[in-house]
């Protein structure tokens, strides 16, 4: 295998013309010859630089309105050959086909086609099928073609033509190589999984995922594990769309919780809402008329855990609501956007990191929910279940109060993003204890109750703050037990999806305590 290999001839065929110009410049003044196709070749050309149309190098026209051009013998032929098989090279000289030393590829922008939300035909049409048969081609034969997929690698030929007097070396082809079939992965996984959309799969016979790596973390979860960020082609609003405006490199941990926070958030549009998130599950939650008041009302919930927490909001961070989330330790704070003095402000603390996605995710899409396991994957649609007070079943004799409705469904909501099993209690639209991820829905109520008269004592309060709250529960009480602690805990009011064999235990212990209760039909595990 060649390390140094020669460019005389290279062929630029590209949707994406950012840098295009300057490198057919570039690789000319190398005394490269270049060969080109359709709008490449027009933009070349009007900009001056030598360049040969792909159907004067083949002696075929283009046709089939573009869909025929580079699919030719002349073009694979001087791609695929390999230069040190005495039986290639004879038959490159018998049928006339030059060595072609650098392909220069990015491919119809079909992604972007269908973001649009174009029609079916067009879609189809920018479906490149040339593009990929040429850097399928080069790549197989990077012993001596060289292949580039993505223009921030224009630089990495040059140079290696400055090193190497005009040729590529065998480390460069390889790195260059291996991108390129990504690249065509990436590219037909999109196309599949569009196709199959369009056929009505949810879940097509083969899963096929495509991600771009953004950022190489320090390490995973602990120390002692790899770990990498990945950006689908969604684009979904939230940490992977996020500037982060300052502080040190977010981790694993960082991102994940993160998410969890903004994709919490999210859930709410109404009024301004902020979320306190610990790993991975909130330990505060309220809705108020500003996010100050909102902060406040999320930060009695829990004090403690929420310190080296992260922080979402669903809306603009002003100043003030700064200054109050800067007087505590905070990992990471999540907004759609910033005040400059906010971000000025905040820009002191140089451990905190501010990220802006420029807007919120919606709740609603639809979407997948992708999970490894030993040997596969565990493949869902989002979690993107909402309950109205339309939705609601009422069980008890006595109804809820408007208040109480409002709260109930308040605390649902946030349950929704609470590991299971979880009691939520709510009281004036803020969480006033969470219990996440009990093996007994008992334990979970009896450990919020307990947060709850902490964090009274927190206030100069007697009690708890769960007096007189309103309590969610993501899945049904298998018994009356775990609604006795809610009724200890001084819940007035009771959501629950209902559907256990022992429904009507649970609705009479409701009736005898008083309470308010509903079904919605509707659980919300999260595991």
């Amino acid at each position: 295998m060649t390390d140094i290999v020669p460019i005389r001839r290279a062929l630029l065929s590209v949707s994406d013309k950012t840098g295009l110009v300057e490198f057919g410049r570039a690789l000319a003044a190398q005394g490269i010859a270049l060969l080109s196709t359709g709008g490449t070749y027009k933009a070349l050309k009007d900009a001056g630089v030598a360049v040969t149309e792909v159907a004067e190098h083949t002696g075929f026209p283009e046709m089939m309105d573009g869909r025929v051009k580079t699919l030719h013998p002349t073009i694979h032929g001087g791609i695929l050959a390999l230069r040190d098989a005495e039986e290639h090279v004879a038959a490159m000289q018998r049928h006339g086909i030059p060595p072609i030393d650098l392909v220069v590829v990015n491919l119809y922008p079909f992604a972007a086609t269908v973001a649009k939300g174009a029609d079916f035909p067009t879609c189809i049409e920018n479906i490149d099928i040339g593009g990929p048969a040429m850097i399928r081609s080069a790549a197989k034969n990077h012993s001596f073609v060289a292949v580039v997929v993505d223009v921030a690698d224009y630089g990495a030929v040059l140079d290696s033509l400055q090193a190497n007097a005009g040729a590529t070396d065998l480390a460069l082809r390889r790195r260059l190589a291996a991108k390129a079939y990504a690249h065509t992965g990436a590219y037909d996984s999109m196309i599949a999984t569009w196709f199959a959309r369009q056929n009505g799969e949810a879940f097509p016979p083969t899963l096929l995922l495509s991600a771009e790596r953004k950022q190489s973390l320090r390490y995973g979860e602990n120390p002692h594990q790899q770990a990498a960020f990945y950006v689908s082609a969604d684009q979904r609003l939230g940490v992977a769309t996020a500037r982060q405006l300052q502080g040190k490199e977010l981790s694993y941990n960082n991102l994940n919780d993160t998410d969890a926070a903004f994709e919490l958030v999210s859930e709410f549009s109404d009024q301004p809402t902020v979320a306190i998130i610990k790993h991975a599950n909130p330990c505060g939650v309220a809705s108020a008329d500003t996010l100050g008041a909102a902060w406040d009302a999320a930060l009695r919930c829990d004090p403690v855990s929420a310190f080296g927490g992260i922080v979402a909001m669903n809306r603009r961070l002003d100043r003030l609501t700064a200054e109050k989330i800067g007087s505590i330790f905070t990992e990471v704070i999540v907004a759609p956007e910033a005040d400059d003095d906010a971000i000025e402000l905040l820009g002191k603390k140089k451990n905190l990191r501010l990220l802006l996605t420029g807007g919120m995710a919606d709740p609603v899409a639809p979407g997948w929910f992708v999970k490894s396991v030993a040997g596969g994957y565990l493949v869902q649609t989002r979690d993107a279940g909402r309950i109205v007070a339309a939705d609601l079943k009422l069980v008890t004799k006595r109804a809820p109060t408007p208040q109480e409705l409002a709260d109930m469904l308040f605390a649902f909501r946030v349950g929704k993003h609470v590991k299971s099993n979880t009691i939520v209690y709510a009281k004036q639209g803020a969480t006033v204890g969470i219990g996440a991820g009990q093996m007994s829905r008992v334990d979970a109520a009896r450990i919020a109750y307990r947060k709850a008269q902490d964090s009274a004592r927190a206030a100069g309060l007697d009690g708890a703050l769960t007096q007189g709250s309103v309590a969610a529960s993501d899945a049904f009480f298998p018994f009356a037990d775990g609604l006795e602690v809610l009724v200890e805990a001084g819940a007035t009011a009771v959501i629950q999806p209902g559907g256990s064999i022992r429904d009507q235990e649970v609705i009479d212990a409701a009736d005898k305590a008083g309470l308010a209760m509903v079904f919605t039909g509707m659980r919300h595990f999260r595991h």
